[in-house]
């Protein structure tokens, strides 16, 4: 079996690290992922200037670019065959409800996902990243059960992981995306040079949290399932534009 794996938090975190060891035993692993943090990329493709793929002390590939790029690179030009299977991550911070629109993780499986490839994206839900081994591990356990019975359709799989311990772990459930409130209004600040500048704000707190969503499982200890799609398409207002534009 062949991995392909990628992040958008830089080939030196201490994620796709974990991943990297937590898989190397069941799979050839490649690791191709962005030079520095691309948190946020969402599924941004550099297309105003070239590439360059480099090579790190640790065997790690590394691109100028957005996890995108990363994936798309490996997948249409460096490696000489299909990876099995695109996993991204492990992020530090969830990647839950709106989060995932703007996800340079999410994206970068999406990416795999849309060259055909089964994709995971895996978050670890904290900013203190004190058990990236607990997510590496349901990582694990998730590869070996899609090499056992694969799944019958394309498969993109959203995989938030409570940060806590193995044992901890109430098991993996499968959620649909929650929904976050309205983000914070920008912070308008004054830079060293006498600018005016604006940080982008706080995302929104859950709101859409109940049962059923990632939200609401990771609170309860649980692993977030979330199979997403990629079909942007709202069908239930098809036949209401339709007779809007008819009048």
């Amino acid at each position: 079996m062949r991995i392909l794996l990628c992040n958008d938090d830089g080939y030196f975190a201490p994620g796709i690290e974990h991943l990297a060891r937590a898989l190397g035993d069941v799979a050839e692993i490649t690791v191709v992922a962005p030079e520095r943090d691309r948190s946020g990329a969402s599924n941004s493709l550099t297309l105003d200037r070239p590439l360059s793929l480099k090579q790190a002390a640790n065997g790690f590939y590394y691109v100028n670019g957005t996890p995108t790029d990363c994936v798309h690179l490996a997948v249409t030009g460096m490696l000489e065959q299909l990876p099995d299977m695109v996993i991204s991550g492990i992020n530090i911070g969830a990647n839950m409800g709106d989060d995932t629109i703007y996800s340079g993780t999410v994206a970068a499986a999406t990416e795999g996902f849309l060259l055909g490839v089964p994709s995971l994206a895996v978050s670890l839900c904290s900013k203190a990243g004190g058990h990236f081994a607990t997510a590496a591990r349901v990582t694990r356990e998730l590869v070996l059960l899609l090499q056992r019975q694969p799944l019958r359709a394309p498969v993109l799989l959203n995989v938030n992981v409570p940060d806590v311990s193995h044992e901890e772990l109430a098991g993996i459930v499968v959620t649909r995306l929650g929904k976050r409130h309205k983000a914070e209004p920008v912070v308008r600040t004054i830079s060293p040079r006498n600018e005016t500048v604006f940080w982008v704000g706080a995302a929104g707190e859950a709101q859409d949290a109940g049962e059923g969503t990632d939200f609401f499982a990771v609170q309860n200890n649980q692993v977030s399932l979330t199979p997403l799609q990629i079909d942007l398409t709202h069908t239930a207002q098809l036949s209401l534009v339709r007779s809007w534009l008819a009048q």
